[in-house]
């Protein structure tokens, strides 16, 4: 799970309403107007919190007739709420056919790379595509915080893609990102590490 969407995730459940909508929604779909009346709260808040709850992906809205029901996904619940535990297994290397020993991610790096440090093409297999993606990440400094702009001049430095070099360092966890700001990951969420 991607950290923005865990932080997300978490900054939609701190909240004591949307808590109390969760522990409602767990015995059964309801309508706003019911949750409403059983939190002693106005139909407008209660639609603020449902929406909070619905861009996490665990509530959605199924429609009877006239009413709008809301329903919760306790398994994506389940799933998002036990994230920060994963981290850091889901996205290492454990499938042996896909290690790779220094030699090998070398060899990658001089298949891909031209001399003066350009990307030829970004490598559609996956092993490949993120020793590449670790190669070219470690120009960033832990724990700097780096706006869009730079990484993007950046990336233009050795390759024209940059929304999807950029995109790809954030889904496979080299980078976070929040508010069109990046920050390097620690290299313990790395999913393969280039040492140069």
């Amino acid at each position: 799970m991607q950290l923005d969407k865990m932080v997300k995730f978490h900054k939609a459940v701190g909240d004591v309403t949307r808590i109390r909508i969760i522990t409602l929604l767990k015995k059964g779909p309801m309508h706003g107007q019911e949750i409403a009346n059983r939190l002693g709260l106005r139909a407008p808040t209660i639609t603020h919190h449902i929406a909070k709850l619905k861009d996490t992906g665990m509530v959605y809205a199924r429609r009877d007739m006239n009413t709008i029901y809301f329903h919760l996904d306790e398994k994506k619940l389940e799933f998002m709420a036990t994230a920060i535990l994963r981290i850091g297994e889901e996205n290492f290397l454990k499938n042996e056919e896909l290690q790779m020993s220094a030699q090998e991610k070398q060899k990658v790096v001089q298949n891909f790379v031209t001399s003066d440090g350009k990307l030829k093409q970004i490598p559609s297999q996956l092993k490949k595509k993120l020793v590449i993606l670790s190669y070219y990440v470690n120009h960033f400094e832990t724990g700097k915080v780096y706006d869009e702009k730079e990484v993007n001049d950046y990336i233009k430095t050795f390759h024209d893609d940059y929304a999807t070099i950029r995109r790809e360092w954030v889904m496979q966890q080299f980078m976070y990102r929040e508010n069109n700001r990046y920050q390097l990951n620690p290299v313990e969420m790395w999913p393969v590490i280039f040492e140069k």
